[in-house]
């Protein structure tokens, strides 16, 4: 009776184990057979909320990869790399792979929400004012961010002269991206970020070198959110969502002076595209258009503070305050894709980047 006993225990502890296993098995079956959406975006620059909301509405997974410059996604992108269904490049890199025939025209009979998209947004589109093969996502810029525990307010100037501040010596970053920094010095010399004129950019090369390179650690587009936040860098040049994405919200007011001088500066359109070989081309172009449902555009905006510029319809659902006001972006310039004259740039950069 015993023996019979714990061949019931142990028939019973098997069925139980066979219905997890199942149980698992459907679960990862029913995961496989999912639709999937591959997303080639930003670091910190998809929220998450709304991707879950995505996926639940679409019975969808979507897998996110990042990247940290522009260059590094059409580097990828160029080298080869499949697989990716959405991608959000910045204006003159869309104007580039336009071009270059890398993106498939989207299909307009799903974009329904395309007249929320500010007017506005689209004259600064020139390259694609129809969206043909770009939705506005963002129009972002890149400012400047002062750790004010570390240095008081009114100690510095609110001007891109900040990064020739001696108080500031080995705790200043700028982007490792030469068209903002090089767009930053044009700009505080009075000329256009998108200048080609030889003499300009030289005198634009000059600044950077002589007065600001020497209070620089180092050239970082990425890293530098987590050096501001613990404290190693107080001043950096860079998109204000990732040095508040890494310091505490409590802390903000007491820590982040973000700004961005009276003068302008640089400024990207970063819009969703969709590449020519995108394996889900209808789910994309889904996704597309339901990040401009006005309240899950609202979404991204109190996820990142952003200003609400390109989908106006958004703000009545809006519940936190932006980083900085809309003028302040509209105030700034885009930069444009410079065709052969990028050339001038990569050579100046090179030389600022790896001179002693």
């Amino acid at each position: 009776m015993k023996h019979f006993t714990n061949f019931k225990v142990a028939l019973a502890t098997s069925m139980i184990v066979m219905t997890i296993v199942m149980t698992v098995l459907t679960s990862c079956s029913t995961q496989s057979r999912k639709k999937i959406l591959y997303l080639y975006n930003w670091t910190y620059y998809t929220p998450d909320e709304v991707i879950k909301a995505f996926e639940k509405e679409f019975d969808c997974v979507v897998k996110l990869d990042s990247y940290s410059t522009n260059e590094e996604m059409y580097t990828k992108l160029r080298a080869g790399a499949k697989g990716y269904d959405i991608v959000v490049p910045s204006n003159d890199f869309v104007s580039i792979m336009i071009k270059q025939g890398m993106l498939r025209e989207l299909d307009q009979s799903k974009l329904t929400n395309r007249s929320k998209i500010n007017p506005l947004i689209l004259e600064k589109a020139t390259y694609d004012p129809d969206m043909k093969y770009a939705v506005p996502y963002a129009l972002s810029v890149c400012g400047i961010n002062v750790n004010k525990s570390k240095v008081p307010e009114g100690s510095y100037e609110r001007s891109w002269s900040i990064f020739s501040d001696p108080q500031f010596k080995g705790h200043a970053t700028m982007m490792d991206d030469m068209r903002d920094v090089m767009g930053d010095a044009l700009v505080y010399l009075g000329y256009s970020v998108n200048s080609v004129d030889d003499n300009e950019l030289a005198q634009a090369a000059e600044v950077i070198s002589k007065q600001w390179k020497p209070n620089l650690v180092k050239f970082d587009a990425e890293g530098f959110g987590k050096s501001f936040a613990s404290g190693d860098f107080w001043l950096c040049q860079g998109y204000p969502e990732i040095v508040f994405g890494e310091v505490p919200e409590e802390k903000w007011d007491e820590v982040i002076d973000f700004f961005i001088p009276e003068d302008g500066g640089p400024s990207c359109l970063d819009s969703m595209c969709i590449l020519k070989d995108a394996p889900h081309y209808e789910l994309a172009n889904e996704f597309i258009n339901f990040i401009h449902r006005p309240e899950m555009y609202a979404k991204f905006l109190d996820a990142f503070r952003y200003p609400c510029c390109v989908n106006l319809e958004a703000e009545k659902y809006v519940t936190k305050a932006p980083m900085y006001k809309p003028e302040e972006a509209y105030n700034c310039t885009l930069k444009i894709d410079l065709g052969e004259n990028l050339e001038k740039y990569n050579e100046l950069w090179q030389r600022i980047r790896f001179a002693e």
